[in-house]
């Protein structure tokens, strides 16, 4: 597979809507993302998604670096009801959340019908093992893995170009995992990379997405923050976001 110039003309043809410091594409749907990313002839998009939630907005509104990081991803994408509410209202259009987990799952079997090579970086290697057979299982040609605890950048970097792999989900953490896509990028400029988080994690049952009904009625981060009680600290941004947006001042 190589990189697409079809996919690039997609990904500048969206609609973004300026959230603080980011702007973020107005995907109608899932499948118009997916579509970017792996065209329908089998191109491949060559750049970066990332997911943005208000998290990301406030974190990118408190620290320049942090809002210049997230500018370099091609494809930024509304992963968070808050995100996704402001821009239905500035753009009066339909915007569909996009959550990353979803969307990686998604690519994933996207990769596995057009044969696109996959490397894996990032989780625990346990984790990692398990992910990759899940992987292999459902077809995805999975070229190469390495846990989220190496200590050499550049065998890394070495082995993801001797693999020829074309996309590169890399399951960090933010803002681990985009600082380390933002390098591997310079070197890999014909790949894909995706921030992923903890989605290998979900994905082989180590940790317990939200029952459907919470993200039907989208409150994910209400059933994390009960589950997890110490990310209090973290809920406080949502509630500052929420007053800026309700007043129209982000």
């Amino acid at each position: 597979m190589t990189s697409s110039n079809t996919s690039t003309n997609t990904a500048e043809s969206i609609v973004s809507v300026q959230i603080g410091p980011v702007k973020v594409g107005a995907f109608m749907h899932q499948q118009q993302l997916l579509e970017t990313i792996i065209s329908p002839d089998g191109q491949v998009f060559a750049g970066a998604a990332i997911a943005i939630n208000p998290e990301k907005v406030m974190a990118a509104r408190h620290d320049p670096k942090v809002a210049a990081m997230l500018s370099q991803a091609e494809l930024r994408y509304a992963d968070g009801i808050g995100v996704v509410m402001l821009m239905r209202r500035r753009l009066k259009q339909p915007v569909q959340r996009i959550p990353g987990c979803e969307l990686w799952q998604s690519l994933m079997l996207r990769c596995a019908a057009y044969q696109v090579p996959v490397y894996l970086v990032g989780a625990r290697s346990e984790v990692l093992a398990q992910t990759k057979v899940k992987l292999v299982h459902q077809g995805v040609p999975v070229v190469g893995a390495t846990d989220g605890y190496f200590n050499d950048e550049q065998q890394l970097l070495a082995e993801i170009r001797q693999s020829g792999a074309k996309v590169i989900p890399v399951a960090m953490g933010s803002p681990r995992q985009e600082q380390l896509i933002a390098r591997l990028r310079q070197q890999l400029p014909d790949c894909f990379f995706m921030g992923v988080g903890g989605s290998f994690d979900v994905f082989t049952g180590q940790v317990k997405r939200a029952p459907a009904l919470w993200c039907r009625l989208h409150l994910e981060w209400l059933y994390r923050l009960l589950s997890q009680p110490s990310r209090i600290g973290r809920q406080g941004r949502l509630v500052q976001y929420l007053w800026l947006a309700i007043w129209e001042r982000i």
